[in-house]
């Protein structure tokens, strides 16, 4: 089964190929030679992923995933959330953003924070469907590792003490919110 996932982002797809099943082909946008961005418009993530997932089954007409994630910081009232790409503005820069919301965590000692995932999927026939991950942890006051991708290097999931970047991308796999919405999906497809 070929399945279209509305990326650029090569982390993202490295990730979610390592996930699923190896009778699901994964290929990204660029694999189509697409190079446009899809704006992320929505307000919330639910409203992006569906928007970026009906973009493209409107353009290929075949099975399509889109995802939307989220760091919403408790302190914060759930910022950055839906804007958390472009949190420092544009054009999206991850440096830059961990920069504004650690400078934003200085003066507070909540830490608390969740990674949130939406998969949108429209399968063939043009039926779609939501799938959620969430993984909870806190905003430490550094950035730590090079490994993953956007807030990584800043997130550490409950119960550990590494952060995300710190991770393998295996280790990051078995629990990540992306790996949690990916892992339902997985069994829906299956079911």
């Amino acid at each position: 089964m070929e399945i279209i996932f509305a990326t650029h982002n090569k982390g993202k797809l490295k990730e979610v190929q390592a996930m699923v099943p190896e009778t699901i082909q994964v290929i990204s946008l660029d694999d189509l030679n697409m190079t446009d961005d899809i704006p992320e418009t929505g307000h919330t993530l639910e409203d992006n992923a569906l928007l970026k997932a009906r973009t493209i089954f409107q353009l290929y007409k075949k099975p399509v995933i889109a995802d939307d994630t989220g760091l919403e910081v408790e302190a914060l009232n759930g910022a950055p959330g839906v804007y958390s790409a472009r949190y420092a503005g544009e054009p999206s820069n991850a440096d830059k953003n961990m920069d504004l919301l650690l400078h934003k965590m200085q003066t507070t000692t909540n830490k608390a924070a969740h990674f949130k995932t939406v998969i949108a999927y429209i399968n063939a026939e043009g039926k779609e469907q939501l799938f959620e991950g969430t993984v909870d942890g806190e905003i430490i006051g550094e950035k730590r590792g090079s490994n993953g991708f956007g807030y990584d290097p800043v997130f550490m999931p409950i119960g550990h003490d590494l952060t995300f970047a710190e991770m393998s991308m295996d280790e990051k796999n078995t629990m990540s919110h992306r790996a949690k919405a990916w892992k339902v999906f997985s069994d829906y497809l299956h079911a």
